[in-house]
């Protein structure tokens, strides 16, 4: 197969890009990887990087100033809404035929300063991306990498126009997980000015097809290549059947990245974040895949690195770079890794920070050990607290394990980012209602980010099987907007897609956001925490809704209670296992269920399924004397009981 570099040079150079919107403080693993690949694995090759959307906040100083915020908003704020491609789709049509019909939508959606930025910076974008183009132009590459995720697709494809049109001999690449399966083959159709698309990883397709440009190689022979022949066709081979293995994957090379920041105007607004890699793929998806999650594309089968090799990676990226802050990118932590990973971070001479996702079934003594190691951020994937919906999901988790992790991680210092969905079919409104009437005793830990309908995502099961509830699809709304193509082709391009709304109606929707709402207001004065003395428990309430300060549980039997509460169980269990200890009299049923009423009026339970679990956290170290001393200041002149109010707001 003739290559479209007409003259094959010692020297190829390729420039590997990122463009809006990607994350401002993170530099782009798949660049970072490429890189690394390139200098290592190819002869003959000049690689550099070109951070884009550092140059578009640079670029927009003097023009229209953005704050961190601003470029949140579009980045991921309205991920589902594509405000961040719309700015750039007025750069890459000639003509666009929908511009006003977005605007209204943006317009009933967001908030009128919000949509008039929107409107300045497309006024923008068409200069920005030509002088940009110009500028790749400038450095005279053979071979332009484009890597595309979530809001970079219409900025990458008007600079490859661009970059076509000033020079066609370029050879334009895309990949990405905005190239995965059929995404891929559709940009390739649809849009002339990209000579190939990477689908899938790209660790071993792309110096492929490095070399097959340089006349060592077919595209034919390389899997998930799209490429087109003489006469124009695309054509797209067919995907790999297996991902990589783990000892394919390599670090991510930042050393461009790093210089390029310190010179960014996004230094004043941010410190840099590295982003690291142990694994791919996802060990629960594997074994039951969740109705509503697509981020896996193709490659759901999990493989992770060596912990030794992993801790080396991190180590190696830390020292060279002198930052702390760590996001690991898996989808989700590989288990063994508390074990043999988490031991030896905790025991570095660094203090580190990490972000990492979980499966919210943790344990306290495993969060203990994710925070030893450093771990600040988790996100653990709770999406609800409701066990039939999270059922219905297929989450293998219920909502008192949910709770038990928000609970669990407060007193840790280990902060969870979390979101409750709803819409999946086969919910009623009996799931939510009783939900949202024990939200307030849930003020005091961690709320959700906010609540919202799930969307439909590719390669999702809810995509994937349409009798699960979803069997009219559409490209989602804004996408048809944005690209202008027949619906047939928008739909394999997009990866969101509308559906009639299933589940809860609005009515229910509305009472669920309204407590969210309510719960972030109340999260800054709310704690709810205990000390487990031995002889008495004491809880400290400052939850707005509960009118009592400080609770004593000295009764042996509600003391034995509370301490199993500590988990989920249901009131059977409790009472067989409290029996096993005290008089069965006392630990009927009937008295277990009188005491767990009690104590969900006062807001220290959580029930759910026939399941209940308490929800105060361990109170931290500096809070024992002061509760020490309120309890002997007033217990002398309280009367007895088996769990004492001491003290009333």
């Amino acid at each position: 197969m003739p290559s479209p570099l007409r003259t094959i040079k010692v020297i190829m150079r390729i420039l590997l890009v990122s463009m809006p919107w990607a994350s401002i403080d993170m530099p782009p693993i798949a660049l970072g990887i490429l890189t690394r690949i390139a200098r290592t694995r190819l002869e003959g090759v000049e690689v550099r990087t070109v951070y884009g959307h550092l140059d578009y906040a640079d670029w927009l100083r003097e023009r229209c100033p953005l704050t961190l915020r601003d470029y949140k908003f579009f980045a991921t704020d309205t991920h589902f809404e594509s405000c961040g491609e719309w700015v750039f789709a007025s750069a890459l049509h000639e003509k666009e035929r929908h511009a006003e019909e977005f605007e209204q939508k943006a317009r009933a959606e967001f908030p009128g300063e919000r949509v008039d930025l929107m409107l300045r910076l497309r006024a923008l974008s068409d200069e920005f991306v030509r002088t940009f183009a110009e500028r790749i132009v400038a450095m005279e590459p053979d071979v332009v990498g484009f890597t595309s995720t979530f809001q970079q697709n219409v900025a990458s494809l008007a600079a490859a126009r661009h970059i076509k049109r000033l020079a066609p001999h370029i050879v334009t690449v895309f990949g990405g997980a905005n190239c995965d399966g059929p995404q891929g083959a559709a940009v390739h159709r649809n849009f002339p000015y990209v000579d190939h698309v990477v689908r899938g990883e790209g660790e071993l397709s792309f110096p492929a097809l490095i070399e097959a440009l340089r006349g060592n190689g077919d595209f034919a022979d390389i899997p998930g290549l799209c490429w087109r022949r003489a006469d124009g066709t695309s054509v797209a081979n067919a995907m790999e059947e297996k991902p990589l293995p783990p000892g394919v994957l390599v670090p991510p090379d930042y050393d461009e990245y790093f210089q390029r920041w310190s010179t960014s105007v996004a230094r004043s607004w941010v410190e840099p974040v590295l982003v690291v890699e142990g694994a791919r793929g996802c060990w629960w998806g594997a074994k039951h895949h969740c109705t509503f999650c697509g981020l896996n594309g193709s490659f759901m089968e999990f493989r992770s690195k060596s912990p030794g090799r992993f801790y080396d990676e991190i180590m190696e990226l830390v020292e060279r770079h002198r930052v702390l802050d760590l996001y690991v990118v898996d989808n989700i932590l590989d288990m063994s890794y508390i074990t043999s990973l988490l031991p030896r971070l905790a025991e570095a001479d660094y203090d580190l920070r990490l972000t990492c996702e979980v499966k919210s079934n943790l344990r306290r003594h495993q969060l203990q050990a994710l925070a030893d190691a450093g771990i600040v951020t988790i996100q653990p994937g709770i999406e609800n607290l409701s066990s039939r919906v999270l059922k219905l999901m297929d989450k293998g988790v219920t909502g008192c394990q949910n709770v038990r992790v928000i609970r669990d991680a407060d007193p840790l210092g280990i902060k969870v980012y979390w979101n409750y969905l709803y819409g999946f079919p086969g919910e009623t409104p009996a799931d939510y209602t009783s939900v949202i009437e024990q939200l307030p005793a849930l003020h005091h830990l961690a709320p959700p980010m906010g609540a919202s309908r799930i969307a439909i995502e590719r390669f999702s099961p809810y995509f994937n099987q349409p009798d699960l509830g979803f069997p009219d699809l559409r490209p989602a709304r804004s996408h048809r907007l944005i690209y202008d193509l027949p619906e047939s082709e928008c739909y394999d391009l997009t990866y969101i897609f509308d559906a009639r709304p299933a589940g809860i109606g609005e009515d229910v929707a509305d009472r669920l956001r309204d407590a969210v709402a309510d719960w972030h207001r109340a999260a800054a004065e709310s704690r709810l925490t205990y000390h487990d003395l031995g002889e008495s428990i004491v809880l400290v309430n400052t939850r707005p809704h509960f009118s009592w300060s400080t609770l004593v549980i000295d009764d042996p039997v509600e003391r034995a209670l509370f301490r199993l509460l500590d988990d989920p169980r249901s009131i059977p269990v409790l009472s067989r296992k409290l029996s096993a200890e005290f008089a069965e009299e006392a630990c009927s049923e009937e008295a277990v269920s009188r005491i767990l009423a009690d104590w969900r009026g006062l807001g220290i339970v959580f029930t759910d399924n026939d399941h209940f679990i308490q929800v105060a956290a361990v109170a931290v170290n500096r809070e024992l004397e002061r509760t020490r001393s309120t309890v002997h200041q007033r217990a002398a002149s309280t009367a007895p009981q088996a769990s004492r109010l001491v003290a009333q707001r």
